[in-house]
């Protein structure tokens, strides 16, 4: 999952990305409205976590600019901003939630996760051969034996199911897995892989996680 923020207090917006991302979430930063409006019309994001008060555009404007073009993407305002009319204010700009500086970082991770919580239709559940990936409850199962893994193996497993019969970029693992926005050294991927294909007893008879030489992986049932 890919969260933006867009705060210009550099102590609020780096405690926010350290925590969210030691809970698995992809994290980028824009100080500045302007930037924050065009990063979010990008698509890319699961989650907005806005100031009211940035510069350049408001947090209020990004909100309804956005709402004109993503509908459900979830909103959740962080802001000083404290009266009733102004929560209202917020709320009716496109936000689903409003959380008032200051605040508990385990009380907005739970708002997050409430934000997150697959709606009603929706599927939490990913198979990829006689494997199963709950992003609910955060298990992974082959067959009916329960694979333990970390948090980077699980996202990686999720994004890679997620986008199963799609080639995988390297560079776009590296981004939406590790949050790395540069040129890097993308060798760490193998390790991963390696990982997960040994705890998933992945053989050549069902080695559902393929390599595309040059290019990246694959997740395909065979």
């Amino acid at each position: 999952m890919r969260i933006l923020i867009v705060e210009d207090e550099p102590g609020i917006y780096n405690f926010l990305k350290q925590g969210l991302e030691e809970e698995s979430y992809a994290v980028d930063v824009a100080e500045e409205g302007h930037k924050g409006l065009a990063m979010a019309l990008s698509g890319e994001y699961d989650l907005l976590l806005l100031d009211w008060m940035v510069p350049g555009v408001s947090g209020i404007e990004i909100s309804r600019q956005f709402r004109k073009e993503f509908k459900e993407t979830p909103i959740i305002f962080l802001t000083a901003k404290d009266t009733v009319d102004e929560t209202i204010f917020g709320l009716q700009a496109g936000a689903n939630d409003y959380i008032k500086k200051p605040f508990h970082f385990e009380e907005l991770l739970e708002r997050i996760k409430v934000q997150l919580r697959p709606k009603s239709g929706e599927h939490s559940v990913f198979k990829l051969g006689d494997i199963t990936l709950n992003t609910a409850t955060h298990q992974v199962l082959k067959g009916e034996e329960e694979i333990s893994l970390t948090q980077k193996e699980f996202a990686l497993l999720e994004y890679l199911i997620r986008n199963k019969g799609m080639v995988c970029r390297r560079s776009r693992i590296i981004e939406s897995v590790w949050d790395i926005h540069f040129e890097y050294n993308t060798g760490v991927i193998d390790v991963y892989i390696n990982a997960l294909r040994k705890k998933l007893k992945l053989a050549k008879d069902n080695n559902y996680i393929q390599t595309v030489r040059g290019v990246g992986y694959i997740a395909k049932e065979i």
